[in-house]
């Protein structure tokens, strides 16, 4: 409602500029859950191999996250929860075994490079909104450092969305119910279904998303790795037999891949970083 002495075109910049302050105050907490890991590993980093400052700590990171096309905060979030190295000087991961990359048989991930996390999770996110029959959707990890699920990639939600469900806990949220129970999960309504809270379900119907279906990515020993939702604009009566069993096997191959991804991938970053912090690699 336009204020006495105050134009409609008024209205439109206070609109525009609140606008532009909320992608502002997203950005900011995006890249303060980032910073804070990034800068505790950097800390890490430091006291181990001596570092003289936080640059040179940083400068390791970046040149392994760049070599092995890791991301610096997977990096990060790997380093702090590994063991430390028994020895500056011999190899971090002496007797872990090399395995061959699995494969991923549905069509989606056909095109995706080998190694490649970021193009399996966005394989993962299109093929099960495939089978789903909807165009919004995320793909969520498990934090290894502060437990709960985080937003790895995304399509069809909005910024508010991303930014209020960047990093979930155990409880509230019918992700959190399918990554507790490993299992999957469908809210047939938004606005009825008690598994939210309050603010989840605000901000979930905010997003135009009415119905939901979690698939938990999950290892060959059963563990929850990550998880990928599917949202529908429109209450969701149920998927068939054949759909689960598509995504099954989709939730399945995914968690393998990205198991063999952090054993293979992440550990080769992590090795290579540890070598050049004790100066037995070079750039």
């Amino acid at each position: 409602m336009t204020e006495p002495g105050q134009t409609a075109a008024d209205d439109g910049a206070d609109h525009d500029e609140q606008l532009r302050l909320r992608a502002e105050v997203r950005d900011l907490r995006a890249r303060a859950r980032a910073h804070a890991l990034i800068a505790e590993a950097q800390g890490v980093l430091r006291e181990r191999y001596a570092l003289s400052d936080a640059d040179s700590a940083f400068t390791l990171m970046r040149l392994a996250s760049q070599r092995f096309n890791v991301k610096m905060r997977t990096l990060a979030e790997i380093l702090l929860s590994a063991p430390r190295p028994r020895d500056r000087e011999a190899p971090w991961f002496p007797r872990r075994a090399r395995l061959a990359q699995p494969a991923l048989s549905f069509p989606a991930a056909r095109r995706v490079g080998p190694g490649n996390r970021g193009g399996v999770l966005k394989a993962v996110l299109t093929q099960t909104l495939a089978v789903v029959g909807t165009d919004m959707g995320n793909v969520q990890l498990v934090d290894r450092v502060r437990g709960g699920l985080r937003i790895e990639a995304h399509t069809g939600l909005t910024a508010d969305f991303v930014d209020f469900f960047g990093h979930v806990g155990e409880h509230g949220t019918s992700c959190a119910r399918a990554a507790r129970d490993v299992a999957q999960v469908t809210v047939h309504d938004v606005e009825t279904d008690p598994v939210f809270t309050a603010s989840a379900r605000e901000a979930i119907l905010a997003a135009g998303s009415r119905a939901c279906h979690s698939v938990p990515l999950t290892t060959a020993s059963g563990l929850c790795v990550g998880m990928v939702s599917a949202h529908l604009d429109h209450p969701l009566g149920g998927l068939t037999t054949a759909q689960l069993k598509a995504l099954e096997a989709v939730g399945a191959q995914a968690g393998q891949w990205l198991a063999w991804h952090e054993r293979t991938v992440v550990l080769d970053a992590l090795e290579y970083l540890h070598a050049l912090g004790n100066g037995s690699a070079q750039p």
